[in-house]
Order: C-alpha cells, then structure tokens, then sequence
C-alpha cells in the first residue's frame, strides 16, 4: 500500500485495472502496446490526491510512524475512525475505538496518544462517573469520549458492578436518541441527557462484549525486535497532529449534509453495519484508494472479531459443541443428556472444567440454554429406554442465527449408519 494511488471516484473499485502497458527497456518492441505516435513518457500520470485522501494519507503516516500498529487494515481503521469524529453531527451510529492487548507495552496508550491529538474535541479520561460523562456530552457538539485504562473499570465483578452505569451510557451512545434520564432541580423534574458521542477506550483484554460488539476493535501487540518506531514526545510532535486534526475538520465540516444523505454500500450487515458506515462514509467522500481500503479493512477485522467469539464466546462455543457432540454420532433425532455432557467435558481446550470437579453439569446445561429457550426433557431412545435429552431439532433455529456453519465444512460428514446413543452411551 502506497501512499499516491490513482485517483479512484466511485466504489467498487476495481482492484485489477492497471494503467495502460509501456514498452519495457530490454524487451521485445511488441512485448507493450502504446499508441504508435506515444513513447514511454507519453504514458498517462496518476490522477491527483483529493484533498481528503491526502490528509488522510498523512494521518495514516503519523500513526505508522509512532505506533507498531497490528496490521495495515488496523491502521486504515483508526485513520477513519478520527476522521470520522469531526462528522459526528451527521452520524446515525458513532462506533466506538477498542484498543485492547493481552499484556502492558503493547503500544496501546501511545496510539490513544495520537487519537487524542486528531480527534475533534477531545475529552480524555482514566476514570469517571455517568454522571460526569453525560453531563459533559452536548447534543449538538459532542466531544469525543477517550478512556484510558478502561479494563480497570471492567476486569473484576466488583469494578463491572461498580461502573454497569458507565458501561450502559457507552452502549447507549452507540445510537443517536438514546438519552438517559435524571431528575434534577429543586422541583425534581425529570431531565433528559443526551448519550450520543464518539468513544475509544484503550485496556488490558477485552472489554465487555456489549461493548465490543459496537466497536471497531484494534487488537495491539508488543513490538517485534525489528519493528521500529519514533518516540513520541508531548511538546515535540503534538503540533503538526493538531494541525492534521484542524486540516480534517475544515475538509470534513462543509460535507455534513452530504454525508447525512449517503447510504453506502457495505460489506458487513446488521450491528456491524451500523458501526463501520460512518468510516465507510469517509473513505467514500475521500476518494482515492480509501474506498477499496475501508471495505477490505471492514470485512476483514469483522470476519476476525466473528471468529474470536466463535471461539471464545461461552454460549457460542457450548452451541458448537452440541453440535459437534450430534454430528459425531450421525446425528440421531435425540441425544441423551448424559452422553451430551461426557461429550462436551472431553473437550480438553473448552471451559467446562471450570465448572467444578465433574466439568459441566445437567444444572449448569440448563442455565446456559435457557436464553435461547432451550431445555431438557424425558425422551424415548430407539432402544426403547426413556432418560433426560434433547432433540436435535430443538438447536436447529439456534445453529442457524448464532453459530451457523461455513459453507464448505473442514471435517467429513459422519456416515449415516453410526450407532444411535441411548441414555446410557
């Protein structure tokens, strides 16, 4: 990725057109096809930057240059996300910045240190109240919410308990009229106040999934011994940040109603659609190569964070494992409740062994599938015994909208004639 690419005005772009062949120095005349009366320097230019692809290309230098970001699809997205608080007014959505490590010196408070220096109208925070936070919210001009140290706020029950206020007011931020309510004044009248307004905040692990779920999530990692990047000093390198943040903001601010009225099209549906449009927005108004590179950045940090809660989501994962404990046995109509749980407490990489001495048990089945509606009960077995199960088509809608299954499936098909489990298998 470069950072003078041809001038591309509409999405898609299309990724394979290439500038016209030039005759090659050393080869064949016939080996390129110019136009007879044209030679190598006749060949045509690069359209020039706009201006927004190039103050979005100079952002994404500094960043490079101070922080060892995780992948250039990461880079792409925090450029968008800053330049995107400067549009607040026009969003609908305003997707929050996750910047998570699994460990300290991952670089990630120095990347808030550059988010906070472009952002539009900072307000920077390693701990507050709601009510310090809604109260500093305008409707109108919202500043930008960034929180340092935020897993301090989440990482045990009692802090989660503490701050369930804080995590509600980020949630409900996410979307445009969504207020919450106070009564306030000496009459005790019932005041509301607005929730709306861009967020990043930057933490040791996750942060809590409600949370990720309406964010663009960077995931930092320690710096390699080859990695290099320019310390950052306050005084020092702050100006010309500032003065990229003031460049974003006189391009972005007469675009407002423009931006309101576009609906691009986008990669990602539902939630994540809703999170990523207004980077989209941006790419889209820059032109350039910003387009194809929001996109790709969109589907492909998407695709990743889908994975990570495949994986790591407890009741996902617990859907997966019901699924696979079916299709090991061929699939059979119904499934005893004991051989359910002998299959999934052998999994030895899943958490069920944290669920005491035995793994998971009948009681703790019951709670995890409650919410999808879910229970066991007495079922006949084809060898005509009845015990606790459940049958297969109880999942079926559940697979489908929560973990349904890649199109082409890693493992082979279990042969039809495998032997049916009774209570006691």
């Amino acid at each position: 990725m470069t950072d003078a690419q041809p001038n591309t005005p509409s999405f898609p772009a299309d990724a394979s057109t290439s500038w016209p062949p030039v005759a090659v120095p050393g080869q064949p005349a016939d080996s390129a096809v110019p136009p007879a009366d044209e030679g190598p320097d006749d060949a045509p230019a690069a359209a020039p930057l706009t201006e927004g692809a190039q103050i979005l290309n100079d952002l994404r230098a500094q960043i490079k240059r101070y922080v060892a970001m995780p992948s250039e699809e990461a880079v792409t997205a925090v450029a968008l996300w800053i330049a995107a608080t400067h549009l607040q007014r026009a969003w609908q959505h305003a997707p929050r910045l996750a910047i998570v490590a699994p460990e300290k010196r991952c670089g990630k408070s120095r990347l808030l240190d550059v988010v906070t220096e472009t952002v539009h109208k900072r307000l920077i925070t390693v701990n507050a109240s709601a009510a310090a936070i809604f109260r500093s919210i305008d409707g109108d001009d919202s500043p930008t919410l960034l929180v340092d140290e935020a897993d301090t706020m989440f990482s045990t029950s009692k802090a989660a308990e503490k701050n369930e206020e804080v995590r509600g007011l980020i949630n409900a931020g996410h979307q445009r009229g969504r207020p919450t309510l106070r009564v306030s004044g000496p009459e005790h009248q019932v005041q509301e106040f607005p929730t709306f307004a861009m967020a990043a905040l930057a933490g040791i692990g996750d942060l809590p999934g409600t949370i990720m779920d309406r964010a663009v999530v960077i995931r930092m990692r320690r710096r390699a011994a080859g990695e290099k990047v320019a310390s950052f000093r306050t005084g020092r390198d702050t100006p010309a940040l500032n003065a990229i943040r003031d460049r974003l903001h006189a391009w972005l601010q007469p675009l407002h109603e423009r931006a309101m009225e576009m609906e691009p099209p986008m990669p990602v549906e539902d939630r994540a659609a809703d999170t990523w449009e207004p980077l989209v927005i941006i790419a889209d108004l820059s032109g350039g190569d910003w387009p194809m590179l929001a996109r790709t950045a969109c589907r492909t940090m998407t695709d990743y964070e889908a994975g990570q809660d495949e994986e790591g989501g407890l009741r996902t994962r617990l859907l997966v494992g019901i699924r696979r404990a079916f299709a090991a046995v061929g699939d059979p109509a119904v499934l005893g409740t004991k051989h359910l749980l002998e299959s999934l407490n052998a999994d030895k990489e899943a958490p069920w062994a944290e669920y005491g001495a035995n793994g998971l048990t009948p009681r703790g089945l019951q709670l995890l599938l409650k919410p999808y509606g879910i229970g066991s009960a007495n079922r006949r077995f084809p060898d005509g015994t009845q015990a606790k199960g459940f049958a297969r088509n109880q999942f079926l809608d559940t697979w489908a909208r929560y973990c349904p299954e890649p199109k082409s499936a890693d493992e082979p098909a279990q042969p039809a004639e495998a032997p049916l489990p009774g209570p006691a298998a």
